[in-house]
């Protein structure tokens, strides 16, 4: 008789994700996620071949995640440049601190070196421009606003000297105010 799964493989993917995000893909091992999410390694090794599948498709469901997360902040943000703004903040919420954002940067590592994770990092910067273009009114301007948003975290993590929501609306308003964008916080 076929044993059923106990845990489906987004619970699981859960659990590697939280692995990675503790401590990088190096800690991400079939050892290791068994310990966290209850499954034997056998088992997960049936599920996902190899440590280089398991860490692909982890990545890739955190991509699921923050596809996920922008089509949520894009349905309920309003059609304004403040609301680019929020959009861009609440996508920031992931990073509770310096470390949070220094680990992700160690994601984006590994983002770039597989062609499957890049492509879905090609369809969230069309997804997401296109979303911040709705809210402002020059073609482009949701990539100029994308590209300072992201130098801005870059920056925010050099300093870390106040909250980062408020840190990307002042920064981020006041290159909307440079680039003659109104409707500002």
């Amino acid at each position: 008789m076929a044993r059923t799964k106990t845990l489906s493989d987004d619970e699981v993917l859960d659990s590697a994700l939280a692995l990675v995000h503790e401590g990088g893909v190096g800690e991400l091992t079939f050892a290791a996620l068994a310990g966290r999410c209850g499954l034997s390694a056998a088992t997960l090794v049936q599920r996902f071949a190899n440590k280089k599948v398991l860490v692909q498709r982890t990545l890739l469901h955190a991509w699921d995640r923050l596809d996920a997360l922008t089509r949520d902040l894009a349905a309920t943000a309003p059609h304004t440049p403040a609301g680019a703004i929020e959009l861009l903040v609440g996508l920031s919420g992931q990073y509770e601190g310096v470390e949070a954002y220094g680990e992700g940067l160690l994601l984006l590592r590994e983002d770039v070196r597989d062609p499957a994770l890049r492509a879905r990092g090609v369809a969230w910067e069309e997804e997401l421009t296109a979303a911040l273009d709705a809210r402002l009114a020059g073609d482009g301007a949701g990539s100029a606003l994308a590209a300072q948003w992201q130098g801005s975290l870059t920056w925010w993590a050099f300093r870390a000297d106040r909250p980062l929501g408020e840190y990307l609306t002042e920064r981020l308003g006041a290159f909307l105010a440079m680039v003659g964008e109104g409707d500002l916080p």
